[in-house]
């Protein structure tokens, strides 16, 4: 079957996410996304996070009418146990990376399955900056969600050197929208279109902080955990 992976901070969950993996369910016939909130994302290291418990049990609620939509302990914090079997605290904090996360997932799946790795394009753009960037191209299918204003290639330009055509290649694409299909040696890349919600976690945090209204942004039973447990109350950043 298809498999889709939708990592990240999830700080919270908003209707682009959802949005996000709706369209990549629907359009490449995915029967599961995996919702994956990061313990450490690495690029968020030395940024205050909301802690995880909350995080994931926003994501247990925010896919709760999806069937497809699982939430995932992959990147979950690590208890360490004492020689006895008790628990002895907690491992210290690192950071996930996507390729030990993916080659986690892949070993409990059938090798007829297939892995659809699901991104954004902005955060796309920084690929080739990730940990084993050209072996995680490898290990599945990615789907970038596309927005207006990047071109096919501000896509290809984006890959790590090895996998990048060259300059002779790519200048046609800028005229192309980021749409279709990539398909290189070592990568193959679904360009989703039509998911352009302009939400930003950021401001979620930020109108929390404030008391504003979320149910524009959020799923009802998501805004309401976060009134709940005063989540955002503290800090806007």
């Amino acid at each position: 079957m298809n498999v889709g992976l939708f990592g990240g901070s999830f700080d919270p969950i908003h209707r682009g996410h959802l949005a996000l993996a709706q369209a990549a369910a629907s359009r490449y016939s995915l029967r599961q996304v995996l919702f994956v909130p990061s313990n450490v994302p690495p690029h968020k290291q030395k940024q205050s996070l909301t802690p995880f418990v909350h995080r994931y049990a926003m994501v247990a609620l925010g896919t709760q009418d999806e069937k497809t939509f699982v939430p995932s302990l992959l990147e979950a914090p690590e208890i360490e146990t004492s020689t006895r079997g008790s628990i002895a605290g907690r491992s210290p904090a690192s950071a996930n990376y996507s390729i030990d996360t993916v080659r986690r997932l892949k070993k409990t799946l059938r090798k007829s399955d297939r892995l659809f790795f699901l991104i954004g394009i902005d955060a796309f753009r920084d690929i080739a900056k990730w940990r084993e960037a050209q072996a995680l191209l490898a290990e599945c299918d990615f789907v970038v969600a596309s927005r207006p204003g990047y071109s096919l290639r501000d896509v290809a330009e984006s890959l790590p050197e090895d996998l990048r055509p060259s300059a002779a290649v790519t200048r046609p694409f800028h005229k192309q929208p980021a749409k279709g299909e990539l398909v290189l040696p070592g990568v193959t890349l679904h360009l989703l279109e039509g998911v352009n919600q302009s939400i930003s976690a950021t401001a979620i945090r930020a109108a929390a902080a404030q008391g504003k209204s979320l149910a524009r942004l959020l799923d009802p039973r998501v805004a309401d955990y976060i009134r709940k447990h005063g989540l955002y109350r503290q800090t806007i950043t």
